[in-house]
């Protein structure tokens, strides 16, 4: 059985997608730090934006029909996986339990999927509704 070619270019931009997504993440973490036992409201809104983001990024793909193969990997896999840090979310909410900030760990716990979640279909139906209005004026 031979093994199919990697596929470089792919793996080219979502490298180059991530570099740029994890220097904001970090840019922005290191701008507003928190310390031991706060709520870690950086890595919340990077959270919180980067899944709305995912929701007008998916939508807008899905929506324009063509587009380029290397798009969604760069912009969706790439930048917005390097930016968004669910991993990061996990670190915070064990570091505000040992911290003895278990209602902090708690709030944030829920708090990132209440906000997150709806953010990917906020972005979704923004974007959808702002692409109609485009559609309609060009008409």
């Amino acid at each position: 059985m031979k093994a199919s070619p990697a596929p470089w270019a792919t793996l080219g931009v979502i490298s180059a997608g991530g570099v740029a997504g994890t220097l904001a993440r970090y840019g922005i973490g290191a701008a507003f730090p928190h310390p031991p036992g706060g709520f870690p409201w950086a890595t919340f809104a990077i959270n919180v934006t980067g899944c709305l983001l995912i929701g007008v990024l998916m939508t807008t793909i899905s929506e324009a029909g063509q587009v380029h193969r290397l798009l969604r990997p760069f912009l969706g896999v790439g930048v917005l996986g390097g930016y968004t840090t669910f991993s990061g979310y996990i670190v915070d909410i064990g570091g505000a339990a040992a911290a003895g900030a278990p209602g902090v760990a708690l709030a944030y716990l829920a708090g990132t999927v209440l906000c997150a979640v709806p953010a990917v279909y906020a972005g979704a139906v923004l974007t959808r509704a702002a692409l109609r209005l485009i559609r309609t004026r060009r008409s």
